[in-house]
C-alpha cells in the first residue's frame, strides 16, 4: 500500500471531517475513521481482516491527538466536568489494556466489525429517542465509576473509538447535561487513546502482511496526515457544539453513527 497522492488527499480530508466531528460530538473521531480508514485500505490490497484491525488501531492513534485540541476547546468553555474524569480514567486504563493487548489480537476482524456495527447501533437509537433519565439518578460512586470506566475502555479498544459512543449516553442517562457530557468525553478520549494505541502497537509486532509504515498495527502515514488537519477543525467542531441545542445535537450523534453502523456490518457479515 504505497501513499499516492490521491490518497493523500482523501486522508487529508478525512482528517478534517473527523475533527470537526470530535469537537462537536465529543466521539474522537473513531466512529467516523474506522468505517473510512477500512473502505480505503480494503480497496488498495489489504486484506479484510487486516484492513479492519489496522483501520480500529490507526484510528485510536489520531484519537490522542484529536482529543487534545478538543478538550482545549471545551475546557475554556468551563464545560469538561473533570472530577468524572478522575472517577472514570483508573477504569478506562484497565479496561482499554485488556481490549488492546489481548482479546482485540484473538478476534478475527469480521467479529470486530459487526460488533462495531451491532454496538454502535444500539447506543444511536438510545441518543436518537432522547430517553430521559430519572430525575434523581447521578453518577455512580468510586466503584461505580471504576467498573463504568473499565467497560467504556474496553469497549473502545475493541472497536477504535474514543469512548463518547458509551461514555456520552452513559453521563446523559445519569442526568450530566449534553454539553457537559460532551466535553468530558472529549476529555476521557486521550487515556482511551494513549493506553489502546500502545497495545495495539504491542499486539501487533510479530503480524505478517502489514504495509509500510505500520509500527504493530497502526499505519504511521494515515496517522500523521489525518492528525495534522484533525487538531485544526476539533476546536471549530467545539464552537458548533455549544452553539447547537440539546436534542438537535443528540441526533445529529445518532444520525451520524447510524450510517457509519450499518456500512461496518455489511463489512462483518459479507465482505
Amino acid at each position: 500500500m504505497t501513499l499516492e497522492p490521491l490518497l493523500i488527499v482523501e486522508l487529508l480530508v478525512l482528517g478534517v471531517g473527523t475533527g470537526f466531528l470530535a469537537g462537536l460530538l465529543g466521539i474522537g473521531g473513531g466512529m467516523v475513521l474506522v468505517p473510512f480508514l477500512t473502505y480505503i485500505m480494503s480497496t488498495r490490497g489489504l486484506s479484510p481482516d487486516l484492513s479492519v484491525k489496522m483501520a480500529i488501531a490507526t484510528s485510536m492513534a489520531t484519537i490522542i491527538f484529536t482529543s487534545i485540541s478538543s478538550v482545549r476547546a471545551h475546557h475554556k468553555r468551563g464545560a469538561v466536568r473533570w472530577d468524572i474524569v478522575k472517577g472514570l480514567a483508573p477504569g478506562i486504563v484497565i479496561g482499554g489494556l485488556l481490549a488492546s493487548l489481548g482479546v482485540f489480537a484473538l478476534l478475527k476482524g469480521s467479529w470486530l466489525a459487526i460488533f462495531f456495527g451491532a454496538f454502535v447501533t444500539f447506543s444511536a437509537t438510545q441518543m436518537f429517542l432522547d430517553k430521559k433519565p430519572a430525575p434523581t439518578r447521578q453518577m455512580p460512586g468510586t466503584a461505580g465509576q471504576l467498573a463504568s470506566g473499565g467497560g467504556i475502555g474496553f469497549l473502545s479498544g475493541l472497536v477504535g473509538a474514543g469512548g463518547g459512543f458509551i461514555s456520552v449516553p452513559f453521563m446523559a442517562w445519569c442526568n450530566i447535561a449534553i454539553h457537559n457530557a460532551v466535553a468530558t468525553s472529549a476529555a476521557l478520549g486521550f487515556p482511551i487513546a494513549i493506553v489502546n494505541a500502545i497495545g495495539y502497537t504491542i499486539s501487533g509486532q510479530n503480524v505478517s502482511g502489514l504495509p509500510q509504515g505500520s509500527l504493530g498495527y497502526v499505519w504511521l502515514p494515515a496517522l500523521a496526515l489525518i492528525a495534522v488537519t484533525s487538531v485544526l477543525l476539533a476546536p471549530l467542531g467545539a464552537k458548533t457544539a455549544h452553539a447547537m441545542d440539546v436534542k438537535r445535537l443528540k441526533r445529529v450523534f445518532a444520525c451520524v453513527l447510524y450510517v457509519l453502523a450499518s456500512y461496518m456490518l455489511y463489512k462483518g457479515l459479507f465482505a
